[in-house]
């Protein structure tokens, strides 16, 4: 018997344990899996997106926020990890909150997550039209912005909708053309264009609170936080990755280290290759990415560099498609959400979730469109993607911490030992006080959606999943087992993998 046999046998029972029968095509490889995760993350889509802000805010010691930002969520990529070795589903979040807390529970952590992602797809694609419209060479106003995201999230979901195998090669050459991106670029911009000394990434400039550093550094590490989710991506397509219980939590782990090592190279060559860093933090350059790469690698360098850009951009929103098809399919699987019966099937030629994926384009299009209308209602839906997904990932580090204290003991191949419980505390503890820094007010004089966004819209979005949960009771339709983590172990645990 061949070891990939050994390999589809285990990963077939293990799930036809957990009470499933998977349809999915098993080709997406460890490093695809993690290419999924990484494009999700992005880091040169999300530096170059919210680096203005980061840095007027935050000045050149905002660089260090990438570290600790990227510390406090590799503890919730370790807590993560050791659910999906033993609960290696499609969906991610939404079936492993059911399995360690309950259907209601997993029914509100699906639905905030859902939201977060179809305004997260929303506002990449929105984020990237600029630079499109730049590559091309032509200028365009806001209807032209939107015309040019529609595209984009269209392309990328006629991609999708070609199968699994397409979507990780997709992934892996994303993945590739980013980190090159990331080492050369940030790589030229140190040695050649540098115009700062190291010593700016330790200065304050004056920026703060009576006189004190720490609130401009924490208001500014929120562009960080913005960066450092799309680990969970890998396990949204653990019924695609042969020997899911060992893979997805060492790629959750290199999405970290190495998304995090590509994010803080790029911001750290950003800031010290800015030409003028007076201007910049003053307000007077409103976009210092595009005038520091000009300044270091001229008119047709810029256009290399956006072209590279604009792979991340694609890739990014590519993979934020396949982890929002996959939550709704899971979600339809167990009849949880409205139009279950299409939502749940296969495509016979693809094995992919196509009528999922079609939900996963439109709704973000429609968002993106609907910011031509109601911009500021808009704004204030897209502001809430990262801390719905903040809020998410805290529903599933606190369920671990409650079916911990009902006695789970993991049993997949990865799993913490003696460090379970004090890495969920300090997961649990980072998440909710990334959370307070998120949706934190902090600018009376700005619009109103951009002091209290956040709050309004991860406030509505819980309001209308209970509106919704009470009326529909979606979850009286489940007969999937839930809340049974600490009953439910394999017949044969897997032997433990070390921690690398």
């Amino acid at each position: 018997m061949t070891p990939e046999r050994t390999t589809a046998e285990r990963d077939s029972a293990q799930l036809e344990a957990l009470g499933y029968d998977s349809k999915f095509d098993r080709s997406m490889s460890l490093w695809a899996n993690f290419s999924l995760g990484f494009t999700y993350l992005s880091p040169v889509v999300g530096v170059y997106t919210v680096f203005a802000f980061a840095i007027v805010t935050g000045g050149p010691a905002m660089f260090w926020s990438y570290l600790f930002v990227g510390l406090g969520q590799l503890l919730v990529a370790l807590v993560f990890g050791e659910i999906v070795s033993q609960f290696p589903i499609s969906g991610g979040l939404y079936p492993w909150a059911r399995r360690l807390v309950g259907k209601r529970w997993a029914w509100m952590a699906g639905w905030v997550y859902l939201w977060a992602l179809f305004t997260t797809i929303a506002a990449v694609a929105v984020g990237g039209a600029p630079y499109v419209a730049q590559l091309l060479g032509i200028t365009v106003g806001q209807a032209g912005e939107v015309a040019i995201a529609v595209a984009m999230i269209v392309g990328t979901t006629a991609l999708n909708v070609s199968g699994t195998k397409l979507l990780a090669r997709v992934a892996m050459f994303g993945f590739i053309c980013e980190l090159l991106g990331a080492i050369v670029v940030g790589g030229y911009l140190l040695i050649a264009a540098r115009h700062q000394s190291f010593g700016v990434l330790f200065q304050s400039f004056g920026l703060g609170t009576n006189g004190h550093y720490l609130p401009a550094f924490l208001a500014s590490s929120v562009a960080a936080m913005f960066c450092y989710y799309g680990f969970e991506a890998c396990g949204d397509v653990a019924e695609e990755t042969p020997d899911a219980s060992r893979a997805i939590p060492k790629a959750m782990r290199m999405t970290i280290y190495i998304g995090g090592f590509a994010a803080m190279l790029v911001c750290m060559a950003l800031v010290l290759a800015v030409p003028n860093l007076s201007a910049v933090l003053a307000g007077q350059d409103p976009d210092p990415v595009t005038t520091t790469l000009r300044a270091a690698v001229g008119p047709i360098g810029l256009r290399a560099v956006i072209a590279v850009v604009m792979v991340s951009f694609f890739s990014c929103l590519i993979s934020l498609e396949a982890a929002t098809s996959r939550l709704l399919f899971s979600y339809a699987r167990d009849r949880m959400i409205f139009g279950s019966s299409q939502l749940n099937t296969l495509s016979e030629h693809t094995r992919i979730p196509f009528n999922a994926l079609l939900v996963a384009g439109i709704v973000p299009a429609l968002i993106a469109i609907a910011g031509l209308f109601l911009e500021e209602m808009i704004r204030t839906i897209i502001v809430f993607g990262s801390a719905g997904i903040y809020v998410a990932f805290q529903m599933i580090v606190l369920g671990a911490l409650m079916a911990r204290a009902k006695g789970w003991k993991p049993s997949g191949a990865f799993r913490l030992g003696v460090w379970a419980w004090p890495v969920n505390l300090a997961a649990l503890a980072y998440g909710v006080l990334a959370i307070i820094n998120m949706v934190w007010p902090r600018a009376p004089q700005d619009p109103w959606y951009r002091n209290y966004g956040m709050i309004v819209g991860t406030v509505g979005v819980l309001g209308v999943g209970l509106l919704y949960a009470l009326l529909f009771r979606p979850y009286d339709h489940i007969d999937a087992p839930e809340g049974d983590a600490h009953l439910a172990h394999l017949d044969r645990p897997l032997p433990a993998e070390s921690l690398d």
